[in-house]
């Protein structure tokens, strides 16, 4: 829904002038600044990505645990003297095959037994003194291990993961939806500051229901921070830096990955790794006091008809850029003239939500489709994931060959999707994807262990490449006026493809075979849908709704170039203009300051009365009139 705040009506058409073609350049394009600024919008997803894989060191479930033997349970004539810590272990815990000590049982004998042996009739009971826990990975105690969530209260650690992943959805779509409206900026800062107050209270929660709350919150304002920086940074890039750009940035988030094993073996405790977790962000308000370090995108005020702000915000980054832009110099030719002329002085801000989508057709559609291609790459992704656990049950094999192949797919993008085009990859993608996860299906029983490692490690590689090129192709086809909220919904869908793993453990996995069925078969469904998808490679940014649904679906191998205009429906026939709007306002500024201006270097005499003829041409006249009569007098 769009709203003003009052004005004049004016169409869709004078929102906005030529960001792309005439705003930007001038202002020095992707200058020193924009690329300072650029690095610093790096640094969230750093922050971003530590507190969201904490998650995965927080709910880890140790690989040995059982119950603290309970001597109430044993008979009085038992002396522990007698056994070694072994044996006492074999006595009063039931031994599992396959698996070892029960983790959930112990044995109760009658209270006047004096023979300890296998053929003593004995019960077995639940725990009663809690249990014992070897070290997880990376930390002495976590999550699971502080509020022994185990057994019968084993649902709680994927339910925990699910209310996490449902406060990134809700984030996604709240405050992305919030930057459309009170900008990146204010949208950040607002993300930061709240994201960092609930990770100092999980540091400090005494129950598992408090935490899962305040992780539930935490995930709503983690989601912020990301969205907002991550459209920010898009805008301020021209269209062959963008890609490096967001590329540079999921670069930052593996290696906060990598860091993290670390930092947990030297934290040990859960609360310590939550404090220095939250230390990036409580860093990240320095963008408070330094505006500077993550300004407001001159593109989205321009785009919102923010006229004042959009000119002091496009002359502080020409400043920066060493290019000048005052409205002193040729005050008939500048670009602030032009945005004076072009929009008025009482001209009204306008704010467009997510809303707006059901009135449009391709920015609706393409929405959708990187919707599920999303849900897609990160729901399938657990799938391949699960077949790394069975060939090696280590901890840190799973981990590390998932963030390997992470920055492996980043690599891949880099080399290839500037080259080939963003629909292009993303069709290969979804493509090997959908065969990886096909063999796995149809042969895992009849291939060997290596093959298996082979085909699970490619389909986590594209399906991690299918879900970063979806979200940044979804950053390049949304317009400006609702590139927050649009992609604040798809990055939502893929939120909801990694709640899909812990909906499996949920169910104890009994899904497990009809999870992998289903995504399998959205892998191959998405081929026919990225096909409908325009092409944005060295294409500028849709500001406008109008840009947005004028965009484009070339043919997938282009003969021609001109090709590449062709547009998927056939659009309205508008009228053509008689005149450019651009080119009549800037003739209209200049001729009035002209007229305005007091000292002129000359002046145009104007005769009381217009004659008809001048001189010579009178003349000339007089000429050609005796000619005639010398000729009528021969004749």
């Amino acid at each position: 829904m769009a709203s003003s705040g009052g004005g004049p009506a004016v169409t869709a058409n004078t929102l906005q002038m030529d960001y792309n073609g005439k705003i930007f350049p001038q202002t020095g394009g992707y200058g020193r600044y924009n690329r300072l600024v650029v690095v610093f919008s790096w640094f969230p997803s750093f922050a971003v990505t530590l507190n969201l894989f904490s998650d995965v060191f927080y709910t880890l479930i140790p690989d040995s645990y059982h119950c603290r033997p309970d001597p109430h349970l044993l008979p009085a004539a038992f002396l522990l003297s007698n056994f070694s810590r072994q044996g006492y272990l074999n006595l009063t815990i039931p031994w599992v095959n396959g698996t070892g000590l029960s983790h959930c049982e112990l044995y109760k004998y009658p209270p006047n037994t004096t023979e300890f042996s296998e053929n003593v009739p004995r019960e077995r009971v639940s725990c009663t003194k809690g249990w014992q826990y070897a070290p997880a990975a990376g930390l002495r105690s976590n999550f699971v291990t502080e509020w022994n969530l185990v057994c019968s209260d084993y649902r709680k650690i994927p339910l925990q993961h699910i209310c996490f992943m449902t406060g990134w959805i809700l984030g996604y779509i709240i405050l992305g939806s919030l930057c459309d409206w009170l900008g990146r900026r204010q949208g950040f800062l607002l993300s930061v500051s709240l994201s960092s107050l609930l990770g100092v209270a999980v540091c400090v929660s005494n129950s598992a229901v408090v935490f899962l709350l305040l992780r539930l919150s935490q995930g709503i304002t983690l989601a912020g921070v990301f969205v907002s920086s991550y459209i920010a940074r898009l805008e301020l890039c021209d269209p062959p830096h963008r890609l490096m750009a967001a590329m540079v940035s999921g670069f930052f988030a593996v290696f906060a990955e990598l860091l993290l094993p670390g930092v947990a073996a030297l934290c040990r405790d859960w609360p310590v790794l939550q404090a220095v977790a939250t230390l990036p962000m409580l860093l990240l308000l320095s963008y408070w006091c330094c505006a500077s370090l993550f300004p407001e995108s001159p593109r989205w005020l321009l785009a919102t008809a923010q006229i004042p702000q959009a000119k002091r915000s496009l002359q502080v980054f020409s400043t920066r850029n060493n290019v000048c832009l005052h409205d002193e110099i040729y005050p008939g030719e500048t670009l602030l003239s032009e945005m004076d002329a072009a929009y008025g002085e009482d001209f009204q801000p306008r704010y467009y939500t997510v809303l707006e989508l059901r009135r449009t057709c391709v920015i609706w559609r393409n929405c959708l489709i990187l919707s599920f291609t999303l849900f897609i790459g990160t729901g399938i992704q657990y799938c391949f994931t699960r077949n790394l656990h069975s060939y090696s049950s280590n901890f840190y094999f799973s981990y590390f060959l998932r963030v390997i192949t992470g920055a492996l797919a980043c690599v891949f993008i880099c080399m290839t999707v500037n080259r080939f085009g963003r629909r292009g990859i993303l069709l290969l993608s979804a493509i090997i994807t959908g065969l990886s996860s096909l063999l796995l299906l149809a042969l895992t029983q009849y291939l060997r262990g290596g093959l298996v490692l082979v085909l699970s490690v490619v389909g986590l590689l594209f399906s991690q490449a299918l879900a970063m090129l979806s979200a940044f192709f979804a950053s390049e086809v949304m317009p400006t006026v609702v590139r927050g909220g649009c992609l604040g919904l798809v990055l939502a869908a893929g939120c909801v493809g990694m709640a899909a793993s812990s909906l499996m453990e949920l169910q104890n996995n009994s899904g497990y075979f009809l999870h992998h069925v289903i995504f399998a078969s959205f892998a191959v469904l998405s081929v026919l849908c990225i096909m409908l998808l325009p092409e944005s490679k060295r294409k500028p940014l849709p500001d406008s709704m109008k840009d947005g649904e004028s965009q484009r679906r070339p043919p997938l191998f282009l003969s021609r170039t001109h090709r590449d205009n062709l547009p998927l429906l056939s659009p309205r026939r508008d009228p053509v203009p008689e005149y450019n709007p651009d080119n009549y306002s800037r003739l209209v500024s200049a001729t009035w300051r002209m007229l305005n201006k007091d000292s002129m270097p000359y002046k145009i005499g104007v005769p009381a009365h217009s004659p008809l003829l001048s001189p010579r041409d009178e003349r000339n006249g007089g000429v050609r009139q005796e000619n005639e009569t010398q000729r009528e007098v021969e004749s």
